[in-house]
């Protein structure tokens, strides 16, 4: 059988849209409806952000047992004729929740409250203000937090080099892979730091930090250049979904705590003065960079990401927002949502001699997680019969991306010349045309 999930094609040397595969199709069906948005400009404020290429475009997912999806538009090649989601950008101010997982690690969250908040600031990623009775900045996620956090690396009395060496190895860590960091994209942001220093000069002030201010802004800087691709973060996001597990490696990389509150800061915090709106519209913890990228996860499900360098006034990723409000939409992934997370979608699989068929009992409620899980058990399984029954009498829902993948990979099994019969008593994938006839798919 036709492996039908590793059929995620990412662009054909044509630079079209490719629609094939179940979810491949769904993530490219959503970036070609915020193809044409060309709302934002890159940040002007660092000339390497400011002349990088402001087109590409990607998202990605990653399991929590390291299965990665990924799709780019079509024409969204850099000068070396990479794909989208395999551009390397740098990571910027996602860097910071991991940072800030690094700290939690070193010096636990008792230690971390003394010098940097956890409450929601509603001002400006490089605002100059600390809280009134104590000083601290107000969260980890503003910069005046971030360079705080940073500083807590490897101990006060550590080398920008030792720290810096520390981050990055961590990251490497959270990526299951050896990272760059771009020392050109360092150079260019320690050029413009003026307002970063006159935090750290601040910070210093009042004793909340203790190493040189530009000494301070340069290992922060560092860290803002460490390179990833979309694909890197869906699985760094990951890592903080599974409550610190890295879904490639199976290593433990921070405690369950530590992604617990990292995730907890990300969600009030996570995206600067639009953080309240963000969590209302989208419901997914997340945190942006300036550089395009856009980290989500779905604590216990999945880790998200995009990729798109156009930023709009809050400094987040334009058609990243559009990305991760669909998603959060379709997929039924908002935090406060009502719908109900059941058991596993497959109850059984069983070969049937007797009429020569496979038969497949759906159970619970079937959305992107149930529907990935479905044909992934399929394509793992090696079919005796091509007669093919979906039981789903004991399914309790079909969200609208679980009734488009259950339709879409039917309609491909029969295509592989499979004859499928369909038990549907509640008529659950009827409900096809009424969702596409809305804005739900």
């Amino acid at each position: 059988m036709t492996d039908l999930l590793n059929r995620v094609q990412l662009n054909t040397p044509e630079h079209k849209l490719v629609k094939e595969g179940i979810i491949s199709d769904y993530l490219n069906h959503i970036m070609k409806d915020n193809a044409d948005n060309s709302e934002g400009q890159t940040a002007q404020y660092i000339s390497a952000l400011r002349d990088a290429d402001p087109e590409p475009f990607a998202t990605a997912l990653c399991t929590l047992d390291g299965r990665i999806y990924s799709a780019a538009l079509g024409g969204t090649f850099n000068d070396a004729g990479v794909a989208a989601d395999q551009v390397e950008f740098t990571i910027q101010s996602i860097s910071k929740p991991f940072v800030y997982a690094l700290a939690l690690q070193e010096h636990g969250i008792d230690e971390l409250v003394k010098v940097v908040g956890m409450e929601p600031s509603g001002e400006a990623f490089n605002e100059l203000s600390l809280e009134g009775d104590t000083n601290r900045p107000v969260n980890p996620m503003i910069n005046a937090g971030a360079i705080t956090v940073n500083q807590l690396i490897n101990g006060s009395e550590s080398t920008v080099e030792d720290r810096v060496a520390k981050i990055h190895s961590f990251m490497n860590q959270l990526a299951g892979r050896e990272l760059t960091l771009d020392k050109k994209t360092a150079e260019s942001e320690m050029e413009s730091s003026d307002r970063n220093l006159a935090l750290a000069h601040m910070l210093r002030s009042y004793h909340i930090i203790q190493d040189q201010a530009e000494d301070a802004v340069n290992s922060y800087v560092q860290q803002c250049s460490i390179l990833v691709t979309v694909r890197d973060l869906a699985v760094m996001g990951a890592t903080l979904a599974s409550g610190g597990v890295q879904p490639l490696t199976g290593r433990r990389v921070m405690d369950q705590s530590v992604a617990r509150q990292v995730q907890s800061v990300m969600a009030s915090a996570g995206m600067y003065n639009a953080a309240g709106r963000w969590m209302a519209s989208v419901g997914i913890p997340a945190k942006s960079g300036v550089a395009g990228g856009v980290l989500g996860t779905l604590p216990g499900q999945l880790g998200l990401s995009s990729f798109s360098p156009k930023l709009d006034e809050h400094g987040n990723s334009v058609r990243g927002v559009r990305v991760f409000q669909r998603l959060s939409n379709d997929m039924g992934l908002h935090l406060m949502a009502p719908d109900p997370r059941g058991r596993a979608s497959v109850r059984s699989l069983t070969e049937d001699s007797h009429t020569d068929e496979t038969i497949v009992r759906l159970q619970g409620d079937i959305d992107f997680i149930g529907g990935e899980r479905l044909y992934r058990t399929l394509s793992e399984h090696e079919l005796k019969h091509k007669k093919l029954v979906f039981d789903m009498t004991r399914v309790d829902g079909v969200n609208p991306v679980g009734c488009r993948m259950l339709n879409n990979g039917i309609e491909q099994l029969r295509e592989e010349g499979y004859e499928v019969r369909i038990e549907d008593p509640e008529g659950w994938l009827k409900l096809k045309d009424a969702y596409l006839a809305g804005d739900g798919v």
